[in-house]
């Protein structure tokens, strides 16, 4: 299957997609939980959104990606978040304007986030796999994943499904510290139906979640989570299966997802025929005194 080249017309179509998916994410929030100030802006084509000091999903989208950001707009941006009592994090995609990054080090910006946007084309997926020899690698390899998750089953998520889903999400999570988060966004997932949500069952047990937002044409995987003792049992192998061919059902071109470098998630990425797109830079600004001392 042709990929699109990644430059930056795919860049703002995955920047934007991420964005509304969080932008739906902070609506949803607002609706649900109004006393914790959720709210969101546009600046110059960037998306800024808050959900608490410590969510996160606070930070912006596609700075940059859309027109050369100015001084001002910067200036706009961190107001947004300082009104708010938040740190000012922008995530930002290597295809750019090339301004960002001179403002990003003018004011006073570190890097400490990396982040490996994955990209894979769905338009002609059906009815096309086998036809060259790396198709018919990804399809030994998906009959693999395939066999390795026989005793897993995947069924999209109701609103009966809300706890269990939030539970089976904010497990996999706890680790990380964001299990009381995630517990509370995805049970308001669930409620809302906003989105499509997919619940991994082994031998009747939950034992890993993820999502799917779609946004014009593009499918976007987030959300996977897998308890503890449930990983290495081929369940989010069945949750990608099941929600690409959904997205795929539904109409869209490209799926994205994002993982850490190097990681098993990122290997399973590429397993399954993604690709990278680029590797997307998480800055915060230095604090005053962090500024002095440089």
């Amino acid at each position: 299957m042709a990929f699109p080249f990644s430059d930056l017309s795919l860049a703002r179509r995955l920047e934007r997609a991420e964005g509304m998916a969080n932008v739906r994410a902070v609506e949803l929030r607002t609706r649900v939980a109004p006393d914790r100030g959720a709210t969101w802006t546009e600046v110059a084509g960037t998306l800024a959104m808050f959900d608490g000091a410590r969510s996160p999903i606070t930070q912006t989208f596609g700075l940059g990606t859309r027109q050369a950001p100015t001084a001002a707009d910067f200036a706009a941006l961190e107001a947004f978040f300082t009104e708010r009592r938040a740190e000012t994090h922008h995530e930002i995609s290597p295809l750019a304007y090339p301004e960002t990054f001179v403002l990003l080090n003018a004011r006073g910006y570190q890097p400490f986030e990396f982040t490996s946007v994955m990209y894979l084309t769905l338009a002609g997926r059906e009815g096309r796999e086998g036809q060259d020899g790396q198709e018919r690698q990804e399809g030994r390899e998906r009959e693999v994943a395939a066999n390795r998750a026989s005793a897993v089953t995947v069924r999209k998520v109701t609103k009966a499904d809300a706890d269990v889903y939030a539970r089976t999400s904010a497990e996999g999570w706890r680790q990380d510290g964001h299990a009381d988060f995630m517990y509370e966004l995805q049970r308001a997932n669930a409620e809302s139906q906003a989105i499509d949500l997919f619940l991994a069952e082994l031998e009747g047990r939950p034992i890993a979640t993820a999502a799917l937002v779609l946004q014009d044409g593009v499918a976007l995987l987030a959300g996977a989570s897998t308890v503890p003792d449930g990983r290495n049992r081929g369940a989010q192998n069945a949750l990608l299966a099941a929600r690409l061919r959904h997205g795929t059902a539904q109409g869209c071109d490209v799926a994205m997802m994002g993982a850490l470098p190097g990681s098993g998630s990122q290997r399973n990425a590429e397993r399954n025929g993604f690709r990278i797109a680029y590797t997307r830079i998480k800055w915060r600004q230095k604090t005053r005194d962090e500024r002095q001392k440089t």
